[in-house]
């Protein structure tokens, strides 16, 4: 891990006036013009399925490029799960949506990523002032790092007191799409390699946090010669082997998934062209497009804990 600076952004933003992530060339470096720092109505989410067809802009929140979660995901998350001046990890960080998040709610952030474009837009992203009117409200602290959320050297063991991150997806979407660096996990195509990646994670995570302590993980699947690969179950099954406990498994629904729908856009819409098996036009048709995400909360367990009592939750 090597700590990446507010100076270092300011220097490179002097010099660049875009970072690239996937095909998608984003600003930095310009002022924000922020409407709302927090978002207007928000309420916990109170069951197992969450669906936000609206993805929130309060502060300085964009869906500029695929593959970063809604903020009112890490939000939730952050509220449950942790308390004020508390620290929370996100490993796999990509453009800082949960470390924004960190800082609007007073929480202390985490964030580390492979990729350090996507570090130099988290900073972008942080490079606002808030001082809110709640007299208990206190500047965290936020620090970043570029590195491999497989070896997180710079963090103590059992000093986190929430994890919530979004590893890149299994042969969906690389999210550079320059030079292949060592150890990203958007790169590997073999499910086998992508999966003991993976377990990696999960060990550091585990490693990290404290006893009695959650980790969120957002992970969806995928589809290979039309049939249905269950790569959110098999990421599961990696915490669970390293010995977390699941604590919740939310459906996410997912919205606006553009180039998916593009590309599919001639699925069957009748039942003459929906026959299996049978290919009506260029793309075979007999399908369904996937439109949720599985968003895992485990729990470390702590010294006090009769496991025995969870073992349905843990190693299948």
């Amino acid at each position: 891990m090597k700590p990446v600076t507010f100076e270092e952004y300011k220097e490179y933003v002097k010099a660049h006036k875009f970072v690239k992530i996937e095909d998608e060339e984003v600003k930095v470096g310009e002022p924000h013009q922020i409407k709302d720092y927090q978002p207007k109505d928000f309420m916990l989410e109170t069951t197992t399925v969450w669906s936000f067809p609206n993805r929130g802009d309060w502060a300085t929140h964009k869906g500029d490029y695929r593959g970063n979660w809604a903020p009112q995901i890490p939000r939730n998350l952050i509220l449950r799960y942790s308390k004020p001046g508390e620290w929370v990890l996100d490993q796999m960080c990509g453009g800082g949506t949960t470390l924004i998040e960190c800082k609007l709610l007073g929480r202390n952030g985490i964030g580390v990523d492979i990729n350090y474009e996507a570090l130099i837009l988290t900073l972008d992203r942080l490079n606002f002032t808030y001082k809110p009117l709640d007299s208990e409200y206190r500047e965290p602290e936020i620090r970043v790092y570029q590195g491999d959320a497989r070896k997180l050297d710079l963090i103590e063991d059992e000093s986190i007191d929430l994890i919530a991150t979004h590893p890149p997806y299994y042969n969906i979407i690389p999210y550079y799409k320059g030079k292949k660096v060592e150890g990203d996990l958007s790169f590997m195509r073999k499910l086998e390699e992508y999966l003991n990646g993976i377990n990696e994670v999960a060990k550091e995570s585990y490693r990290v946090l404290k006893p009695g302590r959650y980790c969120a993980i957002l992970i969806g699947d995928t589809r290979k010669h039309r049939y249905y690969v269950p790569i959110a179950f098999k990421v599961m099954q990696q915490f669970l082997d390293v010995g977390f406990i699941l604590r919740e498994d939310i459906v996410k629904v997912q919205w606006h998934t553009k180039t998916t729908r593009e590309k599919w856009a001639g699925l069957a819409r009748t039942a003459s062209q929906c026959w299996v098996e049978e290919q009506k036009v260029k793309y075979f048709t007999d399908f369904y497009l996937i439109a949720h995400e599985h968003l895992f909360v485990f729990r470390k367990p702590d010294n006090k804990d009769d496991v025995k009592k969870y073992k349905y939750s843990m190693i299948t």
